[in-house]
């Protein structure tokens, strides 16, 4: 039997490094220097969730998300999902910052959910948990 015991990371093909790097940026996360180069970013948050951004993504002028805004839906990653402390902040953050929240906040049983694309239409899910009963 395998035996998981993390997740190690998510890879989001970007357009345009430097734009990626400022909105991650504004989220909390760091460029690791360690696993850095021309290709790719391995950018880190404080908590230590990593994420690849991989700098080869076809420029597409309306940010379209091919696995989700086309009719025709192919497989693949939809969206990454991370935790947060607060969505009431993630969601302040997102306003003040003009970017657009595409649903939520949505309560769920266990949890609740904002969505949000970054600059190239990557579909990014936070949620905040909610106490156990």
């Amino acid at each position: 039997m395998i035996v998981i015991r993390g997740y190690d990371h998510v890879g989001i093909r970007v357009s345009d490094r430097d734009r990626a790097l400022d909105f991650y940026g504004r989220l909390g996360f760091v460029p690791d220097p360690r696993f850095t180069n021309d290709r790719v970013a391995e950018i880190v948050a404080a908590d230590g969730t990593r994420i690849n951004l991989i700098f080869n993504r076809a420029p597409e002028p309306r940010a379209r998300n091919v696995l989700l805004d086309d009719p025709v839906k192919l497989p693949g990653l939809t969206h990454a999902a991370f935790i947060v402390e607060r969505l009431d902040r993630l969601i302040e953050w997102a306003v003040r910052e003009g970017v657009r929240i595409t649903e939520g906040p949505v309560d769920w049983d266990r949890r609740l959910t904002c969505f949000i694309r970054d600059p190239d239409g990557n579909v990014l899910e936070f949620n905040e948990l909610k106490p156990s009963s």
